[in-house]
């Protein structure tokens, strides 16, 4: 079973202290590379977060949003400076003794000072909150994880299909390429007629000899069933797939390419080249397909 490396998944949790909510969005990429935003106080969960990831999206561009919403005030208390108070205190009187000022230094003045008090969060049970936020991971994880295996079964119906296509090209080949020998040599007795005359007989054997080294020139019977085997072992790790097999794909579409250049650049026939057209562009969709999958 193949997955693709693109998806999305949200994750909510709540434990009756805070709702955490996870989101996660993956693209393809070649290695494993997974970033988190989420907020600072919370930052000691980080790698708990990025393994719970990693035990289910193992490459792929991996982004990971996490938000958590305090649903009680038992989280946060407020802390009063009194060194800071005394200071404006100490400083506002001498202001008012300064300017022979009447206004009186209250307590609803000092207190909206900048510092005087302040909301602090209230210290986390790091094991607690770390749980929470594993379980809403998971259940995001869990979310991409089914987005993937769709879209990874799609991909795989469609390789399947362009390899079948390809190997039902490859026979159009095989009944064309010995008659590519037999064109040659009628071609080359028409042009040495031509050459010495209608009336000349034509050495058969020499036609024959240049024939036969014509044939071993552009035999391409070999890369035809590597070509074919590279088609079979794309379906065989498409069907039996129980892992990331995504840089498997790629380096094997790198040797279905160099099959198909090489059956290019011998077969000396415009149809075979043309069939082989074909064939480069279905390797190629398959290229552009596989760089998705995991």
């Amino acid at each position: 079973m193949i997955k693709s490396m693109t998806g999305f998944g949200r994750g909510e949790y709540t434990d009756g202290k805070r709702n955490i909510i996870v989101e996660i969005r993956a693209v393809n990429h070649r290695y494993s590379d997974i970033t988190i935003k989420m907020p600072r106080r919370y930052s000691f969960a980080e790698d708990k977060i990025k393994n719970t990831v990693k035990d289910i999206a193992r490459r792929g561009k991996i982004e990971v949003s996490v938000m958590v919403e305090n649903i009680t005030e038992d989280d946060t208390r407020i802390k009063l400076n009194t060194m800071v108070a005394r200071q404006y205190y100490e400083n506002l009187n001498e202001l008012k003794k300064e300017f022979e000022l009447t206004d009186e230094v209250t307590l609803k003045l000092l207190s909206g000072l900048p510092d005087v008090m302040k909301a602090i969060p209230d210290v986390e049970d790091e094991k607690e909150i770390s749980k929470c936020l594993e379980l809403s991971t998971k259940i995001a994880a869990e979310k991409l994880d089914e987005m993937r295996i769709a879209e990874g079964s799609k991909l795989a119906e469609d390789l399947i299909k362009r390899g079948e296509t390809i190997r039902g090209l490859l026979t159009v080949i095989e009944k064309r390429s010995p008659k590519v020998v037999e064109v040659y040599a009628e071609k080359l007795k028409n042009r040495i007629k031509e050459l010495i005359g209608n009336n000349a007989v034509v050495p058969e054997d020499r036609i024959l000899l240049e024939a036969a080294v014509f044939a071993d020139k552009c035999s391409i019977t070999e890369e035809l069933v590597r070509l074919d085997s590279h088609i079979i072992q794309l379906e065989t790790i498409i069907t039996n797939s129980n892992q990331p097999d995504g840089k498997k794909l790629d380096f094997l579409i790198q040797e279905m390419n160099r099959e198909a250049n090489t059956i290019g650049s011998k077969a000396n026939d415009m149809e075979i080249t043309n069939v082989m057209l074909e064939i480069k562009s279905e390797i190629e969709k398959i290229r552009e397909q596989v760089q998705n999958i995991e």
